[in-house]
């Protein structure tokens, strides 16, 4: 299942991703696309607040990783912009943190296939004007079953 719609504003983008926390599955991989600036970072944070996360987050793009601890479990935010290959992760110890992670957020994710748990959610955003477009692949049934919770609540537009 594939939904696009197109975010006006900044509000907008923090709006989607309150309506993303709140549909969640019980556990979520999604992997976040777009050029630099195309927001991101922006979507994760609004993902995270929207689960509970208090205090400063931060973007990865330096640590690579972000933990942040939720009701049940935790999640965590990669970015892999400065990752050349997925080998290159290995120091982070993903492996150990996944029973653990109920949620994970990771910023250009194709630098690090192979090392990463299969997108529940692709996200794609492009700067469109002023706003964004943004493009929303479910990749499995937990997926789906998030996206289409999203549309009976009228929170997405067009199907593809």
């Amino acid at each position: 299942m594939t939904r696009v719609t197109t975010l006006a504003d900044a509000a907008a983008t923090d709006r989607l991703g309150q309506q993303l926390a709140s549909a969640m599955p019980e556990s979520a991989v999604v992997f976040l696309r777009g050029d630099l600036g195309a927001g991101k970072t922006s979507l994760a944070r609004a993902l995270l607040r929207g689960l509970g996360v208090q205090g400063p987050i931060k973007s990865p793009t330096y640590t690579l990783i972000e933990r942040y601890p939720l009701a049940a479990g935790e999640a965590v935010h990669l970015d892999l912009y400065r990752i050349a290959e997925a080998s290159e992760l290995e120091f982070l110890g993903l492996q150990d943190l996944m029973p653990e992670v109920r949620l994970w957020l990771v910023e250009w994710p194709d630098h690090g296939l192979g090392a990463l748990p299969p997108p529940d959610l692709e996200i794609t955003l492009s700067v469109a004007g002023q706003g964004r477009e943004i493009r929303l692949d479910a990749t499995s049934p937990a997926g789906n079953r998030w996206l289409a919770s999203l549309s009976e609540l009228g929170h997405l537009g067009s199907a593809s």
